[in-house]
């Protein structure tokens, strides 16, 4: 199987260790092997490995705009706003100027002064020791991948399909303006375009924000800002479709796209950078340094999967667009509940400050059929199994099965992924077969070059809500989501040569029943900061929305989408609405309102995700900041463990309260809350602090769960779920190190190479926990004296990695004959011992 590049750094000629950030990881171990060679890269599954250009982003110690703001209270005018916006980009041309002069000259693609003091470029390896050691560099961060958060989507006509079924009566969103941080937006089409402002490009500067075409097919159009725009604002649509907040205008910003991968063609993602300028973009449009004119909501249809570090750029910007008054509503992503339970939320939906989203199954039908998986006279499943494809079969399907690996299904587009089904003849890898995707969410456009090519149905690792893997056109090919486990066996027969023979019924329409479930793809869980997201969730199947292009007769195209970032539009509208029927409401207090009102949904295993209630959240009196408490980590048992919040009267009337911190875990928390009661004026606020202790640790990793209710006088209460971290502790953190060469001469052009794997994969192989880094630190020393810190990275998610070791020290130097060794030092996220390894070399 054709494996990830393993992320190789180079930090030199300045220093002993070179650092240049590659994408991707190795082949995936097994969770419990110690890091999982691949470690988080073998849980992306058929996502596209982007080329990232060896971009870093910058994050400066000076005060942005928004913390400016911040520290003025969340008050400032117009000639503050941009007298402090231009001393937070004076302060970066000086510490660009410093650096250049210090031997490392950087050319910014994009600098952010508005909701963080930062910039992002691609550094030249030699560069980013002499950027650490900066005083005014509060750290450099890899810039990553985001990915749309859609399951799927298709063109079926809209009549049947889900609505959001989200309103506030009497009100339509208007006065409210929106940002909408996607992939370009078809201006054009009839049901959203009235509600269109002028857009901006960041993908490609001084376009009009348009869907970007495959440059190799360009028939081949981006499709989910239009759809996520329908949910929004769509008005006047077939059989009285309609958006959320059809009052509402949307200001869309291209922030995604068709850009190149590593296979030689295009995939259609975001980068971090892009994603913080979209931002930087929504809280000031005409980019004069006066946010009053910010979007009141940003919605960001995209996931950087795994990325919920606490320091993190996009976590950062989003608590700097809420100092702003902006809110950023994002989805939780497609990694659940198979994916981690620890660490599945991307960014930025992690950000406390930002409003993450689940995808809710609301539909009350759903195409099932009859499966037989078999080996031999093993019957691996059978039964009434729900169908993931659009399309549902009218016969009889029977297929040898056959698995796939990352390498046969990453779409690259301009026909390189389906491609890479065919043979070097030209015959079919797949013709007449059931292939079995890798982990991970499935793509729209891997399941059609399937089909194209020949498959007879497709298996996905992992369960799928029925109908939710749409697909672009119309195809009789049954598409089914299987239990991990069930996965993992097919796999292991077909290793050992051992065939597995698929037989799937004809379809049929069944009852789901009357309430609503978390869908099963959506993302939940702890974030690496130990909070527990999402705080709410929205319909998220098969809604019906807009589609870019026009049908036969002119009218514009229509269809249905399926994900988080489905759900998160639902909930952005819902805000919007909120927005306009409770205008004193700041971006904070929408966020929370919308969180303490959200109705409990079942099938919700985290301890919030409670379905969206819009009427209801324009009564909340009561609010909490943050909406969901996580009270840290706890390493050992009666570990003390606890946080503050802040709870804000949003009412016209004074609030008395007093605390219900019962529990029901297994595990005994007992909580108190300091002060135990207080009474809050209209408008104000107070600081309560939540504490407690955990007697007894759960036998597996993971987290606890739990809500505290703060109880109002004369009526009413507030819900504020908590959670505590339960990581892996007393396993090693660091494994495999090697050096490709225990003696050599000092050499930049061919170094000795230095590999390991940080971090850990752990857990079961459904239910994966990720253990990454705060830090991964090389030091060098010599006769036990150290002599500086070669090199420093942030935020490091498990997996293997490369060094190459120069011959250089800290400053860049030559180093002399002698014996030398490598501390590595390894900080784990959630608090821990650290690990330390040292690996000895000498250079002749």
């Amino acid at each position: 199987m054709r494996t990830r590049p393993s992320p190789t750094y180079l930090l030199a000629p300045a220093a002993l260790v070179a650092l240049a950030l590659a994408t991707g990881g190795a082949a995936a171990e097994s969770p419990g092997e110690q890091g999982g060679a691949a470690g988080w890269q073998g849980l992306l599954g058929s996502r596209p490995v982007p080329q990232l250009g060896g971009r870093w982003v910058v994050v400066l110690r000076s005060r942005s705009l928004a913390d400016r703001v911040r520290g003025a209270g969340g008050v400032a005018s117009e000639k503050q706003m941009k007298a402090w916006t231009a001393l937070a980009r004076q302060t970066q041309r000086r510490v660009l100027a410093r650096l250049a002069f210090r031997g490392a000259p950087i050319q910014p693609e994009y600098e952010y002064v508005r909701v963080l003091n930062a910039f992002a470029a691609s550094i030249e390896t030699g560069a980013l020791a002499v950027i650490e050691r900066d005083p005014d560099v509060a750290g450099v961060y890899p810039v990553r991948a985001a990915y749309p958060a859609a399951t799927g989507s298709n063109g079926v006509s809209p009549s049947g399909a889900r609505r959001p079924g989200v309103t506030i009566p009497g009100f339509d969103g208007s006065g409210v303006t929106m940002a909408l941080l996607d992939t370009g937006v078809d201006y054009d089409h009839p049901f959203i375009k009235d509600a269109l402002l002028p857009g901006l490009d960041i993908v490609d500067p001084g376009a009009l924000a348009e869907p970007g075409s495959n440059p190799t097919e360009p028939g081949r159009v981006e499709r989910h800002g239009t759809e996520l725009a329908g949910l929004l604002v769509g008005t006047n649509g077939p059989a009285g479709l309609r958006g959320v907040a059809p009052g509402a205008r949307v200001r869309p910003i291209r922030v995604a796209g068709w850009q190149p991968d590593t296979s030689g063609g295009v995939a259609v993602y975001a980068r971090t950078d892009q994603l913080l300028a979209g931002l930087e973009a929504a809280v000031d449009p005409n980019g004069d340094g006066d946010t009053h004119d910010a979007a009141r909501i940003a919605v960001v249809g995209l996931v950087e999967p795994f990325d919920s570090f606490a320091d993190a750029p996009l976590v950062r910007a989003a608590a700097g667009a809420l100092a702003l008054d902006t809110l950023v509503v994002a989805p939780a992503g497609n990694d659940g509940p198979a994916g981690p339970t620890y660490g599945s939320v991307g960014a930025p939906a992690a950000a406390d400050a930002a409003l993450s989203v689940a995808a809710a199954d609301t539909r009350r039908t759903s195409p099932t059929a009859h499966v037989l998986l078999r080996t031999g006279l093993r019957v691996l499943l059978a039964g009434e199994q729900p169908l993931g494809g659009a399309v549902a079969t009218q016969a009889t399907v029977t297929a040898p099965v056959t698995a796939l690996s990352p390498a046969r299904v990453e779409v690259a587009g301009a026909g390189a992924g389906f491609r890479r089904l065919f043979d070097e003849n030209g015959y079919s890898r797949v013709a007449g077969t059931a292939p079995l995707l890798p982990p991970g969410p499935p793509t729209p456009e891997a399941v059609s070059e399937l089909a194209a090519a020949g498959a007879r149905a497709v298996l996905v690792d992992g369960p799928l809500p029925a109908g939710a893997l749409g697909i672009s056109e119309p195809l009789a090919l049954p598409v089914l989501g299987l239990p991990t486990a069930v996965a993992q066996a097919v796999r292991t027969q077909l290793a050992r040569g051992r065939p597995v023979e698929l037989a799937v019924g004809a379809a049929s329409v069944e009852r789901t029943g009357d309430s609503s479930s978390v869908a099963a793809f959506s993302s939940e869980g702890l974030t690496f900061a130990d909070g527990a997201k999402p705080e709410v969730s929205a319909a998220g199947v098969g809604l019906a929305t807009s589609e870019p292009g026009r049908s036969e007769d002119g009218s514009g195209r229509f269809g249905t989408v399926s994900g988080s970032s489905a759900a998160a539009a639902v909930v952005a509208g819902a805000a919007a609405l909120l927005a306009q029927a409770r205008p004193d409401l700041d971006a904070a207090a929408l966020r929370s309102a919308l969180a303490a009102a959200a109705r409990p949904v079942p099938g919700a295993t985290g301890v919030a995700a409670g379905l969206v209630d819009a009427p209801a959240a324009a009564s909340v009196e009561l609010v909490a900041d943050p909406p969901t408490a996580g009270l840290g980590a706890a390493l050992e048992e009666h570990a003390a463990v606890g946080r503050p919040i802040r709870l804000r009267n949003v009412s016209t009337r004074p609030l008395t309260l007093s605390f219900d911190l019962a529990t029901t875990t297994p595990s005994g928390v007992t909580l108190a809350a300091v002060p135990s009661s207080l009474v809050i004026g209209p408008g104000r606020s107070a600081e309560v602090e939540i504490s407690g202790v955990v007697p007894v640790l759960p036998r597996a990793p993971g987290g606890l769960a739990g809500a505290l209710r703060v109880k109002i006088a004369k009526g009413g209460s507030l819900r504020v779920p908590w959670a505590i971290a339960v990581p892996v502790t007393g396993q090693p953190l660091l494994a495999g190190l090697r050096l490709s060469s225990p003696s050599f001469a000092p050499s930049d052009a061919a170094p000795a190479v230095l590999t390991l794997i940080a971090g850990r994969v752990d857990g079961r192989p459904d239910r994966p926990q990720l253990l990454p880094l705060k830090s991964l630190v090389i030091d060098l020393y010599r006769d036990s004296r150290r002599r500086g810190t070669l090199a420093r990275l942030r935020d490091v998610l498990p997996g293997r990695y490369a060094f190459g070791i120069t011959g250089r020290g800290p400053r860049g130097a030559r180093l002399p004959k002698g014996t030398y060794s490598l501390r590595i030092i390894a900080t784990p996220v959630g608090g821990g011992a650290r690990d330390i390894a040292e690996v000895a070399f000498g250079i002749r």
